[in-house]
């Protein structure tokens, strides 16, 4: 199989459940790894943006990973963890640790807060696929997050330069971006939208699936709106990326993950709904902006028994 129809579908990007005393709660993160495979995600990504791998400690990200690559095992399903940091030592640490247990691509986050040019996040990506020429590398632009963005023709220079940089999962809502940066790059790029509402439309543009958040609570409908889509079936497609925007509403109405965590808490998937500082737990009006929202989509929301 290659790399393509691995890592093709929908591939969910999971919060970090915490106990309510704030430590990383593996169990739970193992219960979420198994609901996801039962319900049509074909692959897992841990420690992007929505699992608060700020807040966590190298230790217990690098204790995730292997909890999940042991969820893993005697599955097909691919597994992608988000091993990038704002330190590059800390990213060759986390992403080494990933290359360890065996996992089938790492994704490597523009380095934060620094605001580095065009040509310091070439050095960046390029002194990592140096250090990993057998790895998998995927880019994740996300600018909302790192306030910086890598442009198109800096990500074409290292598509073209490296051969074990694979793909990007671009996180701007600019779409042209999108489009800008598959043309550089041609048609063997492996690329992905983060954001949700614009996974769909980047199908038809050559994206190869969904790395979508709102996974963690409707992993069903992501799943079928991929498979719609590859089908041919656009009516039903349509259908489910329409339904399911009260639900990508709900994933934002605080900050990111922590109505997901909630709700997932209160269907019982999960033991606490607690995110760590600098976020906070879900205030009582975003909970009940949580339970109308969802209300709004049940149909979509996934069971969890």
């Amino acid at each position: 199989m290659s790399l393509r129809e691995r890592l093709s579908g929908a591939i969910a990007p999971l919060f970090t459940p915490f106990t309510a005393e704030g430590d990383v709660d593996h169990d739970s993160l193992r219960r979420m790894v198994a609901w996801q495979l039962a319900n049509g995600s074909r692959g897992i990504s841990i420690g992007g943006s929505t699992g608060e791998p700020g807040a966590q400690s190298l230790a217990e990200r690098a204790a995730a990973i292997r909890t999940v690559k042991k969820a893993l095992d005697g599955t097909d399903a691919a597994f992608v963890p988000g091993t990038g940091s704002a330190k590059l030592d800390e990213t060759l640490e986390l992403t080494a640790v990933a290359q360890e247990v065996g996992v089938d691509a790492a994704l490597i986050i523009t380095p934060y807060y620094a605001r580095p040019t065009q040509e310091a996040l070439y050095q960046w990506y390029a002194t990592i696929a140096r250090e990993f020429p057998d790895l998998p590398l995927i880019a994740y632009n996300v600018p909302s997050r790192t306030a910086v963005e890598m442009a198109p023709d800096t990500f074409a220079r290292l598509y073209r330069d490296f051969d074990n940089i694979v793909g990007i999962k671009e996180t701007t809502k600019d779409f042209e971006h999108f489009s800008r940066t598959m043309h550089l790059c041609g048609n063997d790029l492996l690329m992905w939208s983060g954001i949700e509402l614009l996974c769909l439309p980047l199908i038809p543009l050559g994206g190869i699936g969904f790395i979508s958040a709102l996974s963690n609570i409707a992993p069903r409908a992501v799943a079928d709106t991929y498979a719609a889509a590859v089908a041919g079936d656009w009516d039903r497609a349509r259908e489910l990326h329409y339904g399911v925007h009260p639900l990508v509403d709900l994933l934002f109405v605080e900050t990111n993950p922590a109505p997901a965590k909630w709700l997932m808490e209160q269907r019982g998937l999960i033991t606490s709904g607690t995110v760590r500082m600098p976020l906070v737990n879900l205030t009582d009006a975003g909970k009940a902006k949580v339970l109308a929202l969802a209300e709004q989509a049940s149909d979509h929301l996934t069971p969890v028994n």
